[in-house]
């Protein structure tokens, strides 16, 4: 068998086209989720702490000024950004979660009802002869 008859086997079969079309779809809910977070979480979150961004929370470790942006600061050097850091982590957290559930739901449409108990089986004729000739000898 060469090695492209082999290979084009290999790239056909069932489970590399389901596992492409996972990768495609799980990338495109990391969007999602980032979007979630960036877009809806960080926001509220920094509310709540007072009105602070945490993608620009980092420690300066080449001199950098600390009230400049994260992008500027980097330009300058190397610097400790533990608060994208911070929302990654979130970000991560969140998408467990969700991925959580969704095999939750699965496995619970997945469990099937438990079966009826079974009629109990037909007495074989040879049991119901022999109950008769009991019966008829206790008569």
């Amino acid at each position: 068998m060469s090695f492209v008859t082999e290979f084009k086997e290999f790239a056909v079969k069932g489970n590399v086209m389901d596992l492409a079309v996972g990768v495609i779809i799980g990338g495109a809910f990391g969007k999602i989720v980032d979007s979630v977070v960036n877009d809806l979480i960080m926001p509220l979150v920094g509310k709540a702490v007072g009105g602070l961004d945490f993608s620009n929370y980092y420690v300066a470790l080449a001199g950098q000024d600390a009230t400049l942006p994260l992008v500027e600061a980097k330009k300058l050097g190397a610097v400790f950004a533990y608060g994208n850091f911070l929302t990654v982590l979130l970000n991560f957290i969140i998408l467990a979660f969700i991925i959580f559930m969704m095999i939750k739901q699965i496995n619970r449409l997945k469990k099937e009802a438990p079966a009826a108990p079974a009629a109990p089986a037909a007495t074989p004729e040879d049991v119901l002869l022999l109950r008769e000739i009991r019966d008829s000898l206790k008569k």
